[in-house]
């Protein structure tokens, strides 16, 4: 028999019912769906000490404060902050003793007449797992696709409802919290691009494996942390930003892996509105290369995690297999240049008919998707290991009936071609550098930047092992 998942009136009900648990719930904007629910099921004088919206935005700067964006995580933690302390300073002292308090809050804007966008918004909690405990916290960013408002408001109230249902009762199991965030939802109405857990009740969690984790499950298409392991929002770090982008396995970064993107980035700064101010490199990792044709290893992906972040990289782990994909993913948030680093072999991919079988247009269709808004190819040269002959864009053989095409990219420099890499690092591949790795070969530490090397002997990562 198949377990029936609990829907938003069963999960509302079971969070009235439990006397140890009171709070308050705050929506301002278009978000005004979750507190209803607690009501319509009945009990939730025993679970509700407030329900308030604040739509006017200057009623809300009363209560809040002012704010540059209604809309935003700075928002929703001010309201977060104001609502829990207002909570314990009131009831702490009657009730803190045998309850375990939360508060809830959202802002969120969606879809209606005035506002014909889609919309998007912030939720968050923040609770007690035992009476009188420092409080922990989860905060999400969704964005809402429903095809109209009454789609939208129906999403938040279930999402709502999920979310505190898994705050008081799924803490103790993360993945189980998340993956209950979705019961009963859609993910052609919504799409969960941050989810970030602090506090006492998450001490162990890494937030870099939730953001896979997003990813894995259909939640969203992409997720994003810096260097220092922060969750970000993805639209908000590249919003009006020039990106460059390599996609690697990094498994583990090479000298050539670094000394690409460094000669990459150089050249793309020289480009009109991409100035190194206003320029973000990403290094990303697709579920495809970070499968290896099997389920993904979660160890495995901290692993390359953990490299990339004490190299100081901003991280993009997407589903994106097809490049196309991947550039209408960041035309999506940013009008400025884009750029993606690359080498002569994945060039080769990328002109390989097979990969559009699936439009309409086969590869004029995916190029004209992929090079309609300012994006560019930044390509090292290969040594061929047949031969030993490098190649560069200019010498790539192409099928005689994509020649034209490709000549045109080359002479509009939508392709352009790097050649001041250090052609001694073009046979570091990551492939030999795993084989010798694991075989106990010391030349695969002469293959990867100096603290790469270290790191992976330290921490005998890639089965290396200290004592080899």
């Amino acid at each position: 028999m198949v377990n029936k998942l609990p829907d938003a009136h069963e999960k509302a009900l079971m969070v009235n019912r439990d006397t140890t648990k009171y709070g308050t719930l705050a929506e301002i904007g278009g978000g005004q769906e979750t507190a209803r629910w607690f009501f319509k099921v009945g009990g939730a004088a025993g679970t509700i000490a407030k329900a308030m919206s604040a739509y006017d935005m200057k009623f809300s700067d009363s209560i809040y404060g002012p704010c540059k964006r209604y809309v935003s995580r700075d928002r929703l933690e001010a309201m977060l902050n104001y609502e829990y302390e207002l909570l314990i300073d009131r009831l702490d002292e009657t009730r803190g003793a045998v309850t375990t308090f939360f508060s809830f809050a959202n802002t969120v804007t969606i879809h209606s007449y005035s506002h014909a966008e889609e919309g998007h918004g912030w939720l968050g909690i923040r609770f007690q797992t035992q009476p009188r405990e420092t409080p922990s916290q989860i905060v999400l960013h969704v964005y809402l696709h429903g095809k109209d408002s009454t789609q939208d408001q129906d999403t938040l109230g279930v999402l709502g409802v999920n979310l505190i249902y898994g705050a008081t009762h799924l803490y103790r199991d993360p993945r189980e919290l998340l993956e209950a965030l979705l019961d009963n939802l859609s993910m052609d109405n919504l799409e969960i691009d941050l989810l970030d857990f602090s506090g006492p009740a998450f001490a162990d969690v890494d937030n870099r494996l939730m953001a896979l984790l997003l990813v894995q499950q259909g939640a969203c298409n992409a997720a994003m942390f810096t260097a220092d392991g922060k969750v970000v929002q993805p639209g908000d770090m590249l919003y009006k930003k020039a990106v460059l982008i390599e996609r690697s396995r990094f498994k583990p970064p090479t000298k050539l892996t670094m000394n690409l993107l460094d000669s990459a980035h150089a050249a793309f700064v020289k480009e009109p509105e991409a100035c190194d101010e206003c320029a973000l490199v990403l290094s990303e990792m697709t579920l495809h290369n970070l499968s290896d044709g099997t389920d993904i290893q979660i160890e495995d992906f901290l692993q390359r995690a953990d490299i990339l972040c004490m190299l100081g990289k901003n991280v993009l782990i997407s589903n994106y297999g097809a490049f196309y994909r991947l550039a209408g993913y960041l035309h999506r948030y940013t009008d400025k240049p884009v750029g993606v680093a690359m080498g002569v072999p994945t060039l080769k991919e990328i002109l390989d008919e097979r990969y559009y079988t699936d439009l309409a247009g086969g590869i004029l269709e995916a190029f004209g998707r992929l090079f309609k808004n300012n994006l560019r190819f930044y390509v090292c040269p290969w040594r061929d290991p047949d031969t030993g002959n490098l190649v560069t864009v200019e010498d790539l053989e192409v099928a005689p009936h994509l020649r034209h095409l490709y000549e045109y990219l080359l002479e509009n420099g939508l392709i352009k071609s790097l050649t001041d890499i250090n052609q001694d690092y073009l046979g570091y591949l990551s492939s030999d550098i795993l084989e010798k790795i694991r075989c106990g070969d010391p030349g695969w530490e002469t293959m990867v930047p100096d603290e790469v090397g270290r790191m992976i002997r330290e921490r005998e990562l890639f089965g290396c092992h200290k004592d080899a």
